[in-house]
């Protein structure tokens, strides 16, 4: 109507955080109460255009603007202001999910704030999985993916809070007693795969790998909605990560085994949804030992980022997060690329350099020079932040460094077992065939321990194919008759292209400051 378009038209869109901030008061200022009002407004009447709007732009500046070190409104004051008469509306808890969830990203919760966030998270997806009928409501994708993951991550918070037993009051520990059933993993796994079955999502993306259409047949009634589809979606996403950080890497690429990582792909809606998928099922390849796999993965949503990354640096609340991402996925990649050599991307390989030089030339010679800490270092650099699966009364189960260490500790029998296979491989490529007597020599083992080590190294590197459809740039492979080995070295070709390519970006980006930086001079004084 006109009456919204003048008042939130593009002109205008910049009333809810432009105002001025209310001097010393606890008072609501006017751009804020106009902001919710509208909000109120678009949701109740399903515009989904402007709600997204009002999410993704406002939302955000008015948090930088008004509450950069302080909550929101409370609900209540909320209520009041859009007059709406039903705590438990729609609305409501939805704005609840916001309020909570910008008091965790910009103050310190309460454990009184994090019992609170649960009830609210049930009560919404109660909404959702209780209904008879498909609940009439559109959410934009960002929206529904950020509380999915903002619902992990407060999941997560809670069991690192919780592991800090020691650190507690006593009032802390009575009311951890009392609202015992808050947050416990069995609860959140139940809720996240309720959702996926009520969207009957994994049956739509069976018929999506299979090219058929996707009707309310294979969805279901409520599945062919948007709300419930996507829902559903990143549900499975939230499984994936929830299973990584409990150390259940199987279980966490069994959620994902019929979503394809595809530009195309229904995570692509939601760029951040992307990057997490990305990152949390190549890590669970990683600790399977599928290297091909994570290699595959993170070269291809590396690429995706920094192709993008002008779009994520222009919404500062989420280039933290998507830069820490980068940085984790580069250091995975450098160990997974030490143990399956595959060619990488130019791109790919200039970042690696530009952040980790230091580390990749230690891990180069650690097996010479004994250095096997910077496996470590490159390790914790790269894992997420791991979670126990029980409360237990002592406060750190697994010993004194906790689930983090316990994932350490079957990485580095990991390491352990491939310490020798860099050394064999480098005096395999030097050869078409070798007896098996000479390379016992050149290693100072006998000839029984070298046939160990063959088989292991034949045993990895098969193992580390995974499922990777990109299997021939494997460097060297080999066969033993006998007591010759052959060998097969596979010349990997340099695409100097991709190099061209990277020169030619990198030019535009210096032509794009250069340009931007003659624009903002101020112009000389005239002369006199």
């Amino acid at each position: 109507s006109s009456g919204i378009n003048a008042e939130y038209g593009e002109s205008n869109s910049a009333m809810y955080y432009q105002g001025s901030k209310p001097a010393g008061s606890n008072e609501v200022a006017e751009p804020v109460a106009n902001f919710l009002k509208w909000l109120y407004h678009f949701i109740e009447k399903n515009e989904i255009y402007h709600v997204e709007t009002m999410y993704e732009d406002g939302f955000y500046k008015i948090s930088e603007f008004y509450y950069k070190d302080k909550p929101w409104p409370s609900p209540e004051e909320v209520q009041a202001i859009v007059e709406e008469k039903d705590a438990g509306s729609i609305f409501m808890i939805l704005y609840r999910e916001l309020y909570y969830r910008h008091i965790y990203a910009k103050l310190k919760p309460t454990l009184n704030h994090r019992f609170e966030s649960f009830a609210n998270y049930c009560e919404l997806f109660s909404f959702l999985l209780g209904a008879e009928e498909p609940v009439k409501i559109e959410l934009p994708n960002k929206w529904l993916w950020d509380i999915i993951d903002e619902f992990v991550y407060q999941f997560q918070s809670f069991q690192q809070f919780r592991s800090k037993g020691t650190k507690m009051s006593e009032d802390e520990k009575v009311m951890l007693q009392d609202e015992e059933n808050a947050w416990k993993v069995t609860a959140v796994l139940n809720i996240l795969m309720q959702l996926t079955e009520k969207s009957n999502i994994n049956d739509q993306l069976r018929a999506i790998e299979a090219g058929e259409p996707i009707t309310e047949e294979v969805a279901g009634e409520f599945g062919i909605k948007p709300v419930y589809s996507m829902t559903g979606f990143f549900s499975l996403v939230g499984l994936l990560r929830l299973y990584c950080l409990l150390g259940d890497y199987h279980m966490a690429l069994s959620c994902i085994k019929h979503v394809q990582f595809k530009d195309k792909d229904m995570m692509a809606l939601v760029p951040a949804c992307q990057i997490t998928a990305n990152y949390y099922a190549g890590f669970a390849y990683f600790m399977i030992r599928k290297y091909a796999n994570t290699i595959q993965l993170y070269q291809h949503i590396l690429g995706y980022m920094q192709r993008t990354k002008q779009f994520f640096q222009n919404r500062s609340f989420q280039a933290e997060d998507i830069n820490k991402k980068n940085d984790q996925m580069l250091a995975l990649l450098a160990i997974a690329n030490t143990f399956c050599p595959l060619r990488l991307d130019e791109s790919v390989n200039i970042q690696i350099k530009e952040k980790q030089e230091e580390k990749v030339t230690r891990l180069q010679h650690a097996h010479e020079r004994g250095d096997m800490t910077v496996y470590d270092d490159l390790f914790f650099s790269g894992c997420p932040k791991f979670l126990s699966p029980v409360v237990s009364e002592n406060p750190t189960p697994f010993g004194t460094s906790g689930p983090r260490g316990l994932q350490l500790q079957v990485f580095k029998a990991e390491v352990e077992q491939q310490r020798l296979i860099p050394t064999l491989r480098s005096f395999l490529k030097l050869y078409t065939s070798i007896p098996i007597s000479k390379l016992a020599k050149f290693l100072d083992m006998n000839e029984n321990e070298v046939r160990c080590c063959l088989m292991a190294f034949k045993h990895k590197k098969e193992i580390a194919k995974g499922d990777s459809v990109d299997q021939t740039t494997l460097d060297i492979d080999f066969y033993v008759d006998k007591d010759m080995i052959h060998i097969s070295d596979t010349k990997i070709a340099r695409h100097y292209g991709d190099y061209y390519v990277q020169q030619v970006l990198k030019l535009k980006e210096s032509n794009k400051l250069i340009l931007g930086s003659a624009l903002t001079r101020p112009a000389a004084p005239p002369s006199a």
